[in-house]
């Protein structure tokens, strides 16, 4: 009963609007064609109305109004007499139609026109035929008056508002096929550019294509569309690129300790092994699951964060709280000092707080690695922005080794004892980059290392 009384709408936005044009129009024609044949209804009558009272005036000219007696004069034209004519002396009736009998219902309506004494007009409803109009015409002479009636049939022009309101309906038919048909076609052209770009949407976006549709040379409503769907884009085709960089990355990083995973066991299986042989296999199976761990646990929070924030991330942090607090959760050496010199305290860097400390922490982490007695971090404002300073006094970078420096998983020395990833650096630029700054190092700097962060300013 409920699916009956609720019948669902189009489902397409092309039917949707065809029906609401069908309705509107329906509904305007259905005005018009009430107000078009109410006009001519009354048109009609006004035209009966206009012949009875010619007819009227014509048989006026037979009525004797000059004496004290009315009277009806003969004419060439007694026709006229026959035709539907009452005339009456006062009330009282001196000529009728051969046909009307003096009970009927047309005689008994002329009765009563005549006896108002003033033009007056009627329908009367009979039996054969239906309508009948009746109009009284008062003839006033010197000494007596006298009032003519006349009737018509109204049935011809009943007739000729049925063919127009039949008319009518036909033509309002005709338009609303015609509107619903146009309306269709109308509306299908002008949708087709918004399918065009759906389709286009789709396949862009499930290749993370670099196309985009654009603002220019469209109308409002398109320009509109095509500026939300560039950026679904972006943002699709950014969340793509992090999920094939991090596919990337996990694929490299983790291709070397699962390889020495791999020959290790090969190695320790290939034949009987003493209990030392065994402990040292699985030391070195254990550190590499402990590498490969890291590694997973460095790229993983990486693709968090740009999931949860693929757009710039943009912000005002005050740079020197920050450097302390990273610097007193260091795990440093005793003997390592760390200095922070950052003369302004009220220094800010036009990135979020998180996005600093990940940015910083690779280049602090490394410094104290290599550092032999110092890690120095320093802050000064640039125009426009805020640079960074981290040195050690250690050995530096090899000169070999500065084309690999910021390359994924690319360490100078893999055998020096620390279970790095190669991924700090690497990491701490492409964060840099992401908000418009840069990570890079000095190699003028001597002896030790330094690597300048340059952030935009708060």
């Amino acid at each position: 009963m409920n699916r009956l009384a609720r019948r669902p709408a189009p489902r397409t936005l092309r039917g949707r609007l065809s029906l609401v044009a069908l309705t509107t129009a329906a509904l305007l024609m259905t005005v018009l064609t009430v107000v078009f044949n109410t006009a001519m209804d009354r048109h009609l009558q006004h035209q009966a109305d206009d012949e009875l009272r010619n007819r009227a005036a014509a048989v006026a000219t037979t009525v004797d109004t000059r004496g004290p007696r009315v009277r009806v004069l003969e004419t060439v034209n007694d026709s006229l007499l026959d035709a539907n004519v009452w005339i009456y002396a006062g009330t009282r009736l001196l000529e009728k139609p051969p046909s009307a009998t003096a009970g009927s219902a047309l005689t008994r309506a002329a009765d009563r026109l005549a006896a108002r004494g003033r033009p007056l007009c009627a329908t009367v409803r009979t039996g054969n035929p239906r309508f009948v109009r009746l109009c009284s015409q008062p003839v006033s002479g010197p000494r007596s008056t006298a009032t003519v009636v006349t009737a018509a049939d109204l049935a011809p022009y009943r007739n000729s508002a049925g063919t127009l309101l039949s008319g009518s309906l036909i033509l309002d038919a005709v338009m609303l096929a015609c509107t619903y048909a146009l309306t269709r076609l109308a509306v299908g052209r002008a949708l087709r550019p918004v399918r065009t770009m759906t389709d286009q949407a789709t396949q862009w976006s499930a290749v993370g294509s670099d196309q985009r549709f654009g603002a220019e040379d469209q109308p409002a409503e398109l320009a509109r569309l095509g500026t939300s769907l560039d950026a679904l884009l972006d943002r699709i085709r950014t969340v793509l690129r992090h999920e094939q960089q991090l596919t990337g990355e996990l694929s490299h990083e983790l291709r070397t300790p699962l390889t020495r995973i791999v020959v290790e066991l090969d190695w320790w299986r290939a034949r009987p092994r003493s209990a030392a042989e065994t402990e040292a296999t699985h030391e070195v199976i254990a550190e590499a699951a402990r590498t490969m761990r890291t590694i997973c646990d460095t790229l993983l929070d990486d693709a968090r964060e740009g999931v949860r924030d693929t757009t710039t991330a943009v912000g005002a942090t005050a740079v020197a709280p920050v450097l302390r607090r990273l610097v007193e959760d260091l795990d440093a050496r005793k003997q390592l000092k760390t200095v922070v010199d950052v003369p302004d305290q009220q220094m800010e860097a036009g990135v979020v707080s998180a996005l600093l400390e990940r940015i910083v922490s690779p280049l602090l982490a490394n410094a104290v690695r290599h550092a032999a007695t110092t890690v120095t971090v320093s802050a000064r404002q640039l125009s426009g922005g805020v640079r960074i300073d981290v040195t050690d006094d250690g050995p530096g970078v090899p000169e070999e080794f500065l084309d690999d420096l910021f390359q994924p998983g690319r360490r100078a020395d893999p055998g020096d004892g620390h279970d790095g990833a190669g991924l700090g650096l690497p990491l701490a630029r492409r964060l840099a980059r992401s908000v418009g700054g840069e990570v890079s190092h000095d190699p003028e700097h001597t002896p030790g290392a330094r690597f300048l962060v340059d952030l935009p300013a708060g």
